[in-house]
């Protein structure tokens, strides 16, 4: 079993639903059986427009012959496990790719990024979960909820460095518990009102404006009547 990025694009013409199936061919079938009872990462190339980077987590529970397309595999998602990251994580920051795993000896881009189906070391997949699972932005208070004594790291003030590969699987581990989980939801609930509330007041602010105009003509007299 291993960590694995899957890609997968938005205008895909793969029969692919993130949360329940992916589809592939048949040379990277060895590769998607490695990531078998364990967690992917979902990827949106670059070239597509407004690309979602790295932008969520699943666990693959099979692998099977895709019985509509000869030399076709699906790989299937464990139900309930499809988690989107709160912030989408680019290819690239100020820090360089994020996945360096991708990068040669001499610190290029490697033909490795071009996989669909591609091996992630702990270290990087414990880098993409931090950044996309940042919750430094406070949240609602919610009441009756007990606490996390131990939160899974990347939750908390700081960005924590990579893990050694026990650790890593702790990680995830806390990532998929309930209680993590509805926290996660809660904040992408909250991102998604912000972003409603901000388009209101933008359309609320357009539709002022040609009010704000015909007032001024009025009382310029522009649009009195004789």
């Amino acid at each position: 079993m291993g960590f694995g990025v899957f890609i997968h694009r938005s205008d895909s013409i793969y029969d692919d639903s993130p949360a329940e199936r992916y589809q592939f061919p048949s040379q990277y079938l060895g590769r998607a059986q490695g990531c078998i009872g364990d967690w992917i990462i979902y990827y949106e190339p670059r070239k597509v427009a407004e690309t979602r980077g790295y932008f969520a987590i699943a666990k693959v529970a099979e692998v099977i012959p895709d019985r509509k397309a000869p030399g076709m595999y699906l790989a299937l998602i464990e139900p309930g496990t499809y988690l989107d990251f709160i912030n989408p994580v680019p290819f690239s920051n100020a820090e360089g790719v994020v996945e360096r795993g991708l990068l040669n000896a001499d610190g290029r881009i490697s033909g490795r990024a071009q996989s669909a189906v591609r091996p992630i070391s702990p270290g990087d997949f414990n880098r993409i979960l931090s950044l996309g699972f940042d919750e430094r932005e406070p949240e609602l208070p919610r009441v009756c909820e007990p606490e996390i004594v131990d939160p899974a790291p990347g939750f908390g003030e700081q960005l924590q460095p990579p893990f050694a590969f026990e650790q890593e699987r702790d990680r995830v581990t806390q990532l998929t518990s309930r209680i993590v989980r509805n926290r996660l939801f809660r904040r992408l609930v909250l991102k998604s009102l912000r972003q409603a509330m901000c388009n209101h007041r933008i359309e609320a602010d357009q539709r002022r404006r040609p009010c704000r105009s015909r007032c001024r003509a009025h009382s310029s007299g522009g649009s009195q009547r004789p």
